[in-house]
């Protein structure tokens, strides 16, 4: 661990009417590089810092930092932060307390902070360590008040520091992307001068504006309940415009008329607003449920996520001679397994799992149809030539790849898509470490990127679909304390092909077998349907609640035909591994 001081020492600045003037105000530039992850999983394995006030650099803390677990093979990649590396580097125990005398007192910054505030204070709070109660300026949030997108084309660190001419080039290091991200915040801090912002105050003020339209509609929070829930936002033709949920639907949604509701998106639903629906739930998972599913049935204009949950979309072998891998929107029949893996949110997600599976084995990759024997004469593509191609379209006459050894292409094809990752995760990785080795680091993200498209599609299909072939499961945990929601002895949940069929907390000390019969008794019913059709948000909101720990099987129905197992050596273990590969 480095810590080098540069000028004078730590100065508290007073206050006056002025404010804290920005020149005189002491800012630490704070960068992290990680496992990877939540915060709440993963682990630091880098922090740099540097402490700046009126343009001077007044020192820096650089330090490695050993976390929990093995670092994953694509971070090492990226980052050139190895497992090797980070074994003799002292743990989070001794590095936190260091780094928040380093920045005691100071305002923090951090492009994305959220991010590295977040990952500080889920460390701390392992350690059982006070997380201080910062002030925070985020450089990405001051970069979108002042650089326009004809200027730049994103926010990220790297863009930023090339437009103002940063001294040093960020590299994916926490020391040389924190001295990158001071430069930035000199230039936006100099941009901001010229429109009058001059203290701490005013950066404040700037990024905490709460609109008129806003401000007005405070009414609709009035007379809601202070239960936990779902809350809708409604126009005057009762369109639904927002679904969320909280603990509290009465302050939840009288937060949208604060500062600190920063969303544009949000300012404008609320104009439009003209009454909130609640809808009060018992468990935590309920609310979720029926947030997930009133997005689905309303489609709310401003919610990003969970809209258009039929607008999935599948990787799939197609039924030809020759088979490729097309992206379509049409879901497996049956069970699917070996023709099909999905299915993905988006095609850019199914783009990059189907690069995954092309650099590990060279399935043709043209559109046109071919014949089991094609015709003589015909033209390859550049891929033939890049040993990426066997050519069928030339058939064996002409040079190409015969449909006996192209079978065998397709077999492996098949292995792959049913969750043997075995040769996609080796391609992958290989070409990862070749990349890194070449300092290469945004090609090896890419590949890291396309790998993990692939096998959290392969994970997530063979978490679901177990769970959505039972009939019927009922679980139990105890009821956990959380501020708002009502407390009982035992959360009770039946699931029925994959979807909520009910929810209850038993009271304190009650006998819950009455209730699971209840339950069953009164449940919805639910037909089974083909792969795909249930709501992939609704499944894993379900499959996060029965994993989670203290969680109880009850019973389950149709086990024989659908037993809830994943299997030993699938895409998860095929994750798992590569993830903690050196």
């Amino acid at each position: 661990m480095t810590v080098r001081t540069t000028g004078p020492g730590f100065l508290q600045t007073g206050f006056d009417e002025l404010g804290r003037l920005l020149s005189e105000t002491t800012f630490v530039v704070v960068d992290l590089e990680t496992t990877g992850g939540p915060p709440a999983e993963a682990g630091i394995t880098e922090i740099g810092a540097v402490k700046v006030r009126g343009g001077e650099v007044l020192g820096e803390f650089q330090t490695l930092v050993r976390p929990p677990g093995t670092i994953p093979a694509y971070v090492q990649a990226l980052t050139g932060i190895t497992t090797r590396m980070v074994a003799g580097a002292p743990s989070p125990e001794q590095v936190l307390p260091s780094f928040l005398e380093f920045a005691r007192g100071a305002v923090l910054v951090a492009h994305n902070a959220s991010y590295d505030t977040g990952f500080l204070a889920a460390a701390c709070r392992r350690v059982q360590l006070s997380w201080p109660a910062f002030e925070v300026v985020d450089t990405v949030a001051l970069a979108r008040r002042v650089v326009d997108r004809d200027e730049a084309r994103n926010h990220r660190l790297g863009t930023l520091a090339a437009l103002f001419g940063s001294a040093t080039t960020p590299d994916h290091r926490a020391l040389t992307d924190a001295r990158a991200t001071v430069d930035v915040l000199h230039a936006l801090l100099g941009r901001l001068g010229n429109r009058g912002v001059h203290t701490v105050e005013d950066l404040r003020a700037l990024t905490a504006t709460v609109a008129p339209a806003r401000r007005e509609k405070r009414h609709l929070a009035v007379g809601l309940p202070s239960a936990p829930g779902v809350y809708q936002f409604r126009d005057a033709a009762d369109r639904v415009l927002y679904v969320g949920t909280s603990v509290d639907v009465r302050r939840r949604v009288g937060s949208y008329f604060t500062a600190a509701e920063t969303r544009a998106r949000m300012t404008e639903m609320v104009r439009a607003a003209t009454r909130v629906v609640p809808v009060v739930c018992e468990t935590p998972l309920e609310a979720r449920v029926r947030e997930v599913r009133l997005i689905a049935e309303h489609e709310p204009p401003y919610n990003r996520r969970s809209r258009r949950p039929d607008r999935v979309v599948w990787l799939r072998l197609t039924d030809e001679a020759f088979p490729r891998l097309s992206i379509t929107r049409s879901g497996p029949a049956g069970p699917g397994v070996g023709t099909h893996l999905g299915p993905f949110r988006s095609s850019a997600r199914a783009e990059l799992a189907r690069a995954a599976l092309h650099e590990a084995i060279p399935l043709r990759r043209c559109t046109r149809r071919l014949a089991r024997r094609p015709r003589a004469g015909g033209e390859a593509c550049v891929l033939l030539d890049l040993g990426r191609c066997g050519a069928p379209c030339l058939g064996a006459d002409g040079g190409g790849q015969d449909a006996e050894s192209y079978a065998g292409l397709v077999a492996a094809t098949r292995a792959a898509l049913a969750g043997a990752a075995e040769a996609p995760v080796r391609s992958a990785l290989t070409r990862m470490r070749r990349l890194a080795e070449q300092e290469r680091f945004e090609e090896a993200a890419e590949a890291r990127d396309r790998l993990e498209a692939y096998l959290r599609a392969g994970e997530r299909a063979e978490r679901r679909a177990p769970l959505t072939g039972l009939a019927e499961l009922v679980a139990a945990r105890r009821s956990r304390p959380a501020p708002g929601w009502p407390q009982g002895g035992w959360e009770l949940v039946l699931i029925r092909f994959g979807r909520l069929a009910g929810t209850t907390l038993t009271p304190r000390g009650a006998d819950p077998m009455p209730y699971v019969r209840a339950l069953q008794a009164t449940g919805e019913v639910v037909a089974p349907g083909p792969p795909g059709t249930t709501l992939l948000e609704e499944t894993d909101a379900l499959l996060g609640w029965l994993e989670q720990p203290g969680t109880r099987l009850v019973e389950t129905t149709g086990a024989e035909e659908s037993p809830w197992t994943c299997p030993v050596r699938g895409a998860g273990w095929a994750r798992a591994v590569a993830l903690a590969a050196p």
